[in-house]
């Protein structure tokens, strides 16, 4: 009808706090940023001596993979705490094989080593995908169940650097355009498993039951499978950080990943993954890495004790969860609000 005027929608009230919140990758930069000048004007010999820049660079990459594997599985509100045991076992596996099958390819060794990881993150995903048992439960058994098979196979034995190809060993020493060669596979893998998460309809699945598992169900998504995958690609994942070790350290033993899950949970949830699941971005997933990566090499060169320094990484877990739960309480109320304006 002429002469009747109707209200204009209103339009999302975006706040300083929720802008801040979306902006958690941007935070993490200037963290990161913040925490290197910091320990460089203390010790200089951090970033300006011989290696210093390129351990900067290439340490991350081992918690990059396991983080992004890590998120994938919380992203769908379970938990892969095997992850640690399964670098583990994959870096023997791989420097082994250099050793037993020297007529092998490095490609090749490589890819076996990726399936080896694969095969035991999918034992994970079976049992919780199929026999409904609770992540925490399985992942916690297959801890020490791998663990326990890395001191039966490996034994006093470890791997040797001459085991190791030169060439597989030079690969973590290059770079590209001075650009380390192990950032590059980092990247790589953010953009596969970023482009994974948010332009395939498997992906967006996996957000999906994370957020409502009974509303997937009822839309009718085939969620013991998609349980099933994240687990596959978290066992791959590790496999691909077992390599990584290989090329970096040309050694290793039974100990090798001993804590690297609990690094790989921390540095998801410091990256904005929701432990309640369905939230959750990769790339911040890979900027909670890089951070935890600096944090790691950095604590030491401050002459900060080892038991402070694992003290800190379960702080910053346990107030990473805590903001995120009073970001969600605020959204939500505020979303309360707008509908009730």
């Amino acid at each position: 009808m002429k002469g009747v005027a109707t209200a204009a929608p209103r339009a999302p009230r975006q706040t300083v706090l929720s802008w801040i919140f979306q902006a958690r990758e941007l935070s993490l930069i200037v963290v990161i940023v913040g925490l290197i000048t910091v320990t460089t004007l203390t010790q200089p010999q951090y970033l300006f001596s011989e290696g210093g820049l390129r351990d900067l660079l290439r340490t991350p990459t081992l918690y990059i993979a396991l983080a992004v594997g890590q998120a994938i599985v919380m992203i769908t509100r379970n938990i892969d705490l095997s992850m640690g045991s399964i670098l583990g076992l994959t870096a023997y596996f791989c420097g082994n094989l250099f050793h037993e099958a020297p007529f092998l390819p490095i490609p090749v060794v490589i890819l076996l080593t990726l399936v080896f990881g694969a095969v035991l993150g999918s034992v994970n995903g079976f049992l919780v995908a199929f026999l409904k048992v609770p992540a925490l439960v399985i992942t916690l058994g297959t801890l020490y169940a791998y663990r326990g098979i890395s001191v039966l196979w490996i034994g006093g034995n470890f791997i040797r650097p001459e085991w190791v190809p030169t060439e597989f060993k030079q690969f973590a020493l290059a770079n590209v355009f001075g650009v380390s060669n192990l950032l590059i596979v980092a990247l790589i893998v953010v953009l596969i498993a970023g482009w994974f998460m948010t332009s395939r309809r498997t992906g967006r699945d996996l957000y999906a039951i994370g957020s409502n598992p009974d509303a997937a169900v009822l839309y009718g998504l085939r969620t013991k499978w998609l349980t099933l995958i994240p687990f596959v690609i978290s066992g791959t994942l590790a496999g691909l950080a077992g390599v990584v070790y290989v090329s970096i350290y040309a050694t290793g033993d039974s100990k090798v990943g001993l804590g690297f899950e609990l690094q790989a949970v921390a540095a998801a949830v410091v990256g904005g993954v929701a432990v309640s699941g369905g939230v959750g971005r990769i790339w911040g997933v890979a900027l909670g890495a890089f951070f935890l990566a600096t944090l790691t090499t950095a604590l030491p060169v401050l002459s900060i004790p080892s038991l402070w320094q694992q003290a800190i990484v379960g702080v910053l877990i346990v107030g990473a969860i805590t903001l995120d739960r009073v970001f969600f309480l605020i959204r939500q109320n505020q979303a309360r609000k707008e509908l009730s304006a």
